[in-house]
């Protein structure tokens, strides 16, 4: 009986990293904001029906990028686990902090026991009330979750994008002023027709009873962005206007 090849378990480690690491840098950046009013995520997204940035319970939202079957799979598992925990013990026990956890878990063991990790990066997001601090958490590939304070991009030229979000972020930006950062660094790394794709975004607005998730329209992005962002939606590109999904190597792994 012949044998397969022998591949040393650090090699198999690194060859999912790289596999899933070149899966996720096809897909359309993302960027999360803290503000003085909550968090704000903005996304490249040029579907008008496929979604990246979701609510997850009360006061917590998910925003991935990646393979969408993937990311739309740990979206739906997120909502039931909060769901269960809510109903079963109370709504004040469901926090970011133990979605977070749940999905360090099932992307580890996927990225350790299948032979296909997932190819998402996801961040889950809870803002505060009564004084707490907000919770930015940053899931990667692999399991590996991260603690951010302040802002977070992910997806393609997501070390560019974090510099950029580095050098001019500030703490207590209004929406306005942190939607306008969020553009002008998600175009400011855009290169051809990149700088007129829909920007899919939304809120996690820390004055709203109970629910506190908020789509933006793309009307309220442009209202709030600079000269750039409002000459583009005047020459009506990059608005609502039924775009399909991705195209290009991006659309071919189903990449959001």
């Amino acid at each position: 009986m012949s044998m397969g090849f022998y591949v040393p378990p650090d090699q198999q480690m690194k060859d999912k990293a790289d596999f899933a690491r070149k899966g996720i840098s096809r897909g359309r950046p993302l960027v999360v904001l803290e503000y003085d009013g909550g968090i704000v995520f903005v996304a490249e997204n040029p579907s008008t029906h496929l979604h990246k940035i979701a609510e997850l319970y009360d006061r917590i939202a998910y925003a991935a990028v990646g393979k969408f079957s993937e990311l739309e799979n740990l979206r739906v598992a997120g909502v039931r686990l909060a769901d269960i925990r809510g109903y079963a013990y109370g709504r004040e026990d469901v926090t970011s902090r133990a979605i977070a956890n749940f999905y360090s878990q099932n992307l580890g063991q996927i990225f350790i026991q299948e032979p296909k990790p997932y190819e998402v990066e996801l961040c889950v997001a809870e803002v505060g009330t009564e004084g707490a601090a907000d919770a930015l958490y940053h899931v990667l590939y692999d399991g590996t979750v991260v603690d951010r304070k302040g802002f977070l991009a992910m997806g393609g030229q997501s070390d560019e994008l974090n510099k950029a979000l580095q050098q001019s972020y500030a703490e207590g930006m209004d929406l306005g002023g942190a939607i306008d950062l969020a553009v002008r660094t998600l175009r400011g790394a855009a290169t051809g027709d990149d700088t007129t794709v829909r920007l899919e975004a939304a809120v996690l607005e820390r004055g709203r009873p109970r629910r506190s998730f908020r789509r933006l329209s793309q009307e309220d992005v442009t209202a709030r962005s600079g000269p750039g962002e409002r000459a583009v939606a005047g020459n009506g590109a990059g608005a609502g206007n039924g775009a399909g999904p991705e195209t290009g190597a991006g659309a071919a792994k189903g990449s959001a």
